[in-house]
């Protein structure tokens, strides 16, 4: 893939099972190092990482062999085995079906950074289920709430 050039970034959210609120958040710091170890795994580019009790926001660059569904198959079932393994987040019990993928332009990606980086302020003002209804209406993607909850 030498003369493969790929410039998609990809604004990834997805939350805990259940939307527990388990992913504490002196714990946070571990399981982004274990995440950036399954970018560098797969080839791919971390640019941002943050969390909430019930959800995490991913700023990445895929390498282009790998499909985004095989991605999330690999970062789900990779964080699930590490955090039951470890212990990290006690109540864990996996994440949620499904996620949302937002890919934006590079002009967009230092503000997706900061967006991403001040979670713990914006979410003094929304929850998450608001902040994922308005990213999927942005993204003008129609869903049906009853997936939602």
């Amino acid at each position: 893939m030498a003369n493969t050039y790929t410039q998609i970034l990809y604004h990834i959210v997805f939350s805990t099972k259940k939307r527990a609120t388990v992913l504490v958040e002196d714990r946070r710091e571990e399981y982004f190092r274990y995440v950036w170890g399954i970018h560098q795994q797969l080839n791919c580019h971390l640019y941002r990482i943050n969390a909430m009790d019930d959800h995490v926001h991913i700023l990445t660059g895929l390498h282009p062999s790998l499909a985004l569904a095989d991605y999330m198959r690999e970062l789900k079932t990779g964080t699930s085995r590490w955090i039951s393994q470890e212990g990290i987040f006690p109540g864990f019990n996996g994440w949620q079906d499904g996620y949302g993928a937002f890919t934006i332009s590079v002009h967009e990606q230092d503000a997706v950074i900061r967006y991403i980086k001040d979670q713990q302020v914006h979410h003094q003002h929304t929850n998450y289920l608001e902040e994922y209804r308005r990213m999927l209406s942005e993204a003008r993607i129609k869903y049906d709430d009853k997936y939602l909850a």
